[in-house]
């Protein structure tokens, strides 16, 4: 019985209470408006990771966080690269695990059209740069693409995330090139899906907007993958979630 067991009872009540946020459509709506708030004021932007800016809400890093943990990936593949900050934690989670048991030689490959000197310079004279490499050029150039697929070719658990340029078509090319090398029971996250969901003038600056964006780019794509599912119990336990429909889990 699960009352006999403490941490059951525990994840049941915790699985309970989630169901329970995700039919509340006035809690949905308030986060919602938080994160267009969020946006207007470039809030993702106030944090770093021990010492590197990342641009992300700290509630999407704490998924990502959990998600590591859970998977003991020996590969992360991040398609953008910014200052770096996504790639310095993700090596320090694997590090983490490493110290934990887990995969000695996990590394990440972080992919960039353009990775600016100072941040290259930045990155690659932190501690974590042990488990980092780098590539420069477009995420679905087919030749960044085959040597993506050279670096995972040995690799057992592979998770993937997406946070490059934010237009449907080019978001469903990553997801095409990308998704397949993830491993079952791991996850392909498309980070800024959350684009669809907030006013179309947000982004009037950048060649995204409501009708082209990655959640449309997900949507397509799960119409022909059915080895991918959007974990649900993921946003609706984080509420505040810059990945709405983004966090995609290989089933099979």
């Amino acid at each position: 019985m699960i009352e006999s067991n403490p941490m059951q009872a525990f994840q049941h009540e915790r699985e309970q209470a989630i169901n329970a946020y995700s039919k509340d459509k006035e809690w949905h709506n308030i986060s919602l408006h938080w994160l267009a708030r969020a946006f207007k004021h470039k809030y993702m932007y106030n944090f770093s990771m021990l010492g590197r800016p990342i641009i992300q809400t700290p509630i999407d890093i704490l998924a990502m966080h959990e998600l590591i943990w859970s998977i003991q990936p020996d590969l992360i593949i991040e398609t953008g690269i910014a200052h770096g900050g996504s790639l310095i934690f993700s090596a320090s989670m694997l590090e983490l695990n490493a110290a934990c048991g887990g995969s000695q030689d996990a590394e990440v490959l972080g992919l960039d059209i353009d990775i600016r000197q100072h941040n290259r310079e930045a990155i690659e004279a932190h501690p974590m740069f042990k488990r980092i490499s780098m590539i420069q050029g477009s995420s679905i150039d087919p030749e960044i693409i085959e040597q993506v697929k050279a670096k995972a070719a040995n690799k057992k658990k592979i998770l993937v995330c997406l946070d490059s340029n934010h237009t449907h078509n080019h978001v469903l090319a990553e997801l095409e090139a990308y998704a397949p090398l993830v491993s079952v029971g791991s996850y392909c996250v498309v980070f800024d899906t959350i684009i669809e969901d907030l006013p179309d003038d947000m982004f009037s600056d950048r060649p995204w907007a409501v009708g082209n964006n990655p959640k449309t780019a997900v949507w397509e794509y799960l119409k022909t993958h059915p080895e991918f599912e959007i974990d649900k119990s993921i946003q609706h336990k984080l509420l505040i979630t810059v990945a709405p429909d983004g966090y995609l889990k290989r089933v099979h």
